[in-house]
């Protein structure tokens, strides 16, 4: 299986991003927004492993739990299925991280430059009400990408205006 990751600050355009490279290559799309929440926003990962990528490099269907983000704050969501293919990508902050880099066949950084037009988009997404949590999302990760060094390891960057 051919693993992509599409990672990069959130409002950035990333799941926009992803949607058309998976209807382009016909692979299926695991968002990171499935299992992180506000108060857990990169630890989740052994259970995307698990779940997920364990089953498909062994060519089977792998299953998960989402997070169901109805209403602005995480629950637990609807069951998932993902067939096995010979493409996967995972998108969202974290997707392209250091613990897995050795595995992916590519990870794409997608950037929007302003932080400011990023929070802009990000609230018109999620709705007013997750302002502050956006807040310090957008801190957190800062400091997420500073320590792992995704962009620098980025296979392509993909800047959008």
């Amino acid at each position: 299986m051919r693993l992509v990751a599409v990672d990069g600050p959130s409002g950035s355009g990333k799941s926009t991003y992803a949607a058309s490279l998976a209807q382009e290559s016909g692979a299926a799309v695991v968002p990171t927004d499935h299992f992180a929440t506000w108060t857990d926003p990169v630890s989740w990962w052994p259970r995307l492993l698990a779940d997920v990528l364990e089953p498909l490099w062994h060519g089977r269907a792998a299953r998960y739990r989402r997070v169901d983000w109805t209403g602005g704050l995480p629950k637990p969501g609807p069951w998932v299925t993902v067939p096995a293919s010979n493409v996967l990508i995972i998108e969202g902050v974290s997707a392209a991280r250091r613990s897995i880099a050795p595995r992916l066949d590519e990870a794409i950084w997608v950037e929007l430059p302003d932080p400011e037009e990023r929070l802009r988009r990000a609230v018109a997404r999620d709705g007013e009400a997750s302002r502050k949590h956006l807040e310090r999302w957008q801190a957190f990760e800062r400091g997420w990408f500073a320590v792992d060094g995704t962009k620098a390891r980025a296979d392509r960057i993909v800047t959008i205006t």
